[in-house]
């Protein structure tokens, strides 16, 4: 281990698809080409005597001037601006090519009513000039045209007239559009293009939902394109966890973005942070009153300027006793994704009552500028201090490598800074990185990462600080767990409590072209997927020669489906012990409307989809997805961020309220006092009775996958167990604490030599 110091900060609780395949409206990709180029990182002002959130403000403005709306194809509305200036000259073919390109901006900047127009005047010159624009352009139009009058009705009905069943799978009476002229129109193209091509598996699917938002599934849909009800129905009927958003303040409209649910104030109550990647979209701070409900409370926080971030994840860096929170950027923007990340530190709550953050990237040594939406904390070297690996996004000629930041600990002048020791330490990977997770999988002490690519074999470093080496041996392939090739979210879980971290990592789309919707309603007709399925890689254990290695159990566990996944996290959601899991998914098309998926884990054996059944289904865009007991009721809620990547494709967040399975629990709130405060990365080990029999539970501290950041608190299911006979904790570096008969239904405050003390939630 590396020698450092091991002191601490006192507590300040009262201190004041840049891919360029990504564009994606049906049969017309050529835009991508026609409408992207490579740009140099843009120029950033020099750092000045200003505190670090004024300068970070001052940089990220400076980014978004220089930023051009023709290299960023998300840049929708400033895109739509420079179009709107083009005279349509030319013959019929550069005039119809013209005026997809505004049809198409105007659809992807929210100008949905207008975008109908504008393909519905196409389709008619089209018909007039056959000859000039054919069939197969036609039939392109059309299906743009048929998103323009599905997304315009959800506009409409789902965020104009919101309601807590909006865009859920299936539609129930609520979610039912009260405008209906889209969804109808919509569904007049649609079966316009089947009778053209019965085989279109895209147009099936979004006929079915538009006959659902419209009350007309599944009796007017035709019987040879009916997806039947029963292809929705859930495995576990796990009961109904309505979207309270709305009721208790945490619906607010955004893009795609990342969450935190969290003790920010250290009142006892979560509250949450969530983002939204626009570069000029607000961070936005919500304070829980104590009651599950939340306040808005950005204005004065410290926020002010510190925009975009796609991914947030929270630790306590520098064991002060309260929860930072690190802010991603940059990804999928490729040559103009060059970004830089914020690590806001939180300051505490003021004399004026503020919660406070301040922006301390620069002063730490974090300030770099790459794409990225992925990144973890542990601590590698088992010193105390929270280290960061980050995972960037490298293309063919665009270079963005991996950083591992070493914690330095507490310097002479009372800060604490990093050092990038990627390089030395072996796990400087490059690649399309979109997960990454730190988890013990051999038991031996020390933390191992594992880093999920698109488009690439996945990695698994093993760390060899149990030989005395601060170095990584990347073992991925020889362990077995190098798949899937186009590979997205991850996570280390021990989904069976046999004591050895699992993996999961899901699949995504099989062509970056195009995010449609085909393989998923392939899947739920029974029919041939083409697209990566996820992989679920069981811990066999160390073998005879000391390694760990693992099998791919996704088969026999129910998870061979098609899953198009992006947002993730697990949690526990009826509070039998086993953890389940939750997917946020779509891609930026507008095609790509499918339901986000829950799965629950029955028994360590398989896991059930109880998606419909439990109300999850959302079928916008999911993305940062945080497990948390927001009402502490001693359940978990789940926290999703929803929207999309084009500007005008926004949408309310939505919080899931657990309605409770009759289960007991525990919260426990853990303290570190010679490993990091926050406790993560801490191997937990509970002994239950329950009326059968002894059973265990198996649990690691952290935020859990690797978009979306929960609790560190550990709200863990107890089943029907009358009683935590022993409750073993294995501090990260060795010390174990082995605590006896606590009690069940409590909050537990436990420091790390065995203090420990019980508290009711409410």
């Amino acid at each position: 281990m590396i020698d450092r110091a091991r002191c601490r900060r006192p507590s300040r609780r009262t201190k004041q698809l840049g891919m360029a395949g990504f564009l994606g409206l049906a049969g017309l990709t050529f835009l991508a080409v026609l409408m992207s180029s490579c740009a140099s990182p843009p120029e950033y002002i020099a750092p000045s005597a200003s505190p670090g959130s004024e300068r970070m403000a001052r940089r990220l403005a400076v980014m978004v001037e220089n930023s051009s709306p023709m290299q960023n194809e998300f840049m929708n509305g400033e895109r739509l601006a420079l179009l709107r200036r083009q005279q349509l000259t030319g013959d019929v073919a550069e005039r119809a090519k013209a005026e997809i390109r505004l049809a198409s901006e105007l659809l992807r900047a929210g100008e949905s009513a207008e975008a109908v127009d504008r393909f519905a005047g196409l389709l008619a010159l089209a018909e007039k000039h056959p000859e000039t624009l054919g069939p197969v352009f036609q039939r392109a139009v059309r299906s743009s045209l048929a998103i323009a009058h599905l997304r315009l009705g959800e506009q409409q009905n789902c965020i104009d007239r919101h309601t807590s069943d909006a865009c859920l799978l299936p539609i129930q009476e609520g979610g039912v559009h009260r405008l209906q002229d889209g969804s109808r129109a919509a569904m007049e193209e649609l079966a316009f293009l089947l009778r053209d091509d019965g085989d279109d598996l895209t147009s099936r699917w979004l006929l079915n939902l538009a006959a659902m938002t419209v009350g007309d599934y599944p009796d007017a849909v035709p019987p040879q394109w009916l997806i039947p009800e029963r292809a929705f129905a859930s495995d576990f009927d796990l009961g109904r966890f309505p979207d309270v958003a709305s009721q208790v303040g945490l619906a607010s409209l955004g893009l795609a973005g990342g969450s935190v649910l969290e003790d920010l104030d250290g009142d006892g109550h979560l509250d949450a942070m969530v983002s939204s990647w626009g570069l000029r979209d607000p961070l936005r701070l919500l304070r829980n009153r104590g009651d599950g409900t939340f306040e808005e409370v950005s204005e004065g926080a410290g926020l002010d300027g510190i925009t975009g971030g796609l991914n947030l994840i929270h630790a306590d860096y520098d064991n002060d006793g309260d929860a930072d929170i690190l802010v991603l950027r940059g990804a999928w923007l490729g040559p103009v994704g060059a970004h830089p990340n914020s690590l806001l530190e939180n300051r505490g709550v003021d004399s004026q009552g503020r919660l406070r953050f301040e922006d301390v990237t620069e002063a730490v040594g974090l300030l770099s500028f790459h794409p990225t939406q992925t990144a973890a904390w542990g601590d590698f070297d088992n010193d105390g201090w929270l280290d960061l690996y980050i995972g960037n996004e490298s293309l063919p000629g665009l270079s963005h490598p991996a950083e591992l930041y070493r914690n330095n600990g507490l310097g002479e002048d009372g800060s604490v800074t990093f050092t990038n020791v990627a390089r030395q330490a072996g796990v400087e990977a490059g690649g399309y990185i979109k997960g990454v997770a730190w988890g013990d999988v051999d038991n031996d002490g020390w933390s191992d990462l594992y880093v999920s690519r698109l488009l690439a074999r996945n990695l698994l470093f093993r760390n060899e600080g149990a030989a005395g080496q601060m170095t990584f041996r990347e073992i991925g392939q020889q362990a077995g767990v190098d798949q899937p090739i186009q590979s997205f979210p991850t996570w280390f879980f021990d989904y069976d409590n046999d004591g050895w971290l699992d993996i999961f990592t899901s699949g995504y789309m099989k062509s970056y072209v195009e995010g449609r919707a085909d393989d998923v309603a392939a899947d739920y007709l029974g029919l041939p997927i083409h697209m990566e399925r996820p992989r679920l890689y069981h811990n066999e254990g160390k073998g005879a020669d000391g390694d760990v290695s693992f099998v791919d159990v996704t088969t026999e566990a129910g998870l061979d489906r098609a899953l198009l996944a992006m947002g993730s996290n697990f949690g526990d959601l009826d509070n039998d012990g086993f953890l389940d899991f939750y997917l946020g998914t779509g891609a930026p098309d507008f095609r790509a409307m499918v339901p986000n998926r829950m799965f629950r884990n029955a028994g360590g054996r398989f896991f059930q989809d109880v998606t419909t059944s439990g109300g999850f289904g959302h079928l916008q865009k999911g993305h940062g997805v945080s497990f948390g007991d927001i009402d502490s009721d001693g359940d978990q809620d789940i926290l999703l961020v929803v929207g999309g990547a084009y500007s005008g494709d926004t949408f309310p967040n939505v919080l899931f309220l657990n309605p409770g399975h009759g289960h007991h629990w525990v919260t426990l709130r853990l303290e570190g006092v010679t490993t990091n405060r926050s406790a993560i990365g801490a191997r937990l080990r509970l002994e239950l009775e329950t009326p059968e029999e002894m059973r265990q539970v198996h649990a690691v501290v952290g935020s859990g996958g690797s978009f979306g950041s929960s609790s560190l608190q550990q709200e863990i299911g107890l089943g029907d167990a009358m009683s935590i006979r022993t409750l073993e904790i294995r501090w990260p570096g060795g010390p174990v604490d082995i605590l006896h008969d606590l009690p069940v239904d409590r909050l537990l405050r436990i420091r790390e030599g065995g203090q420990w003390a019980v508290e009711i939630l409410r």
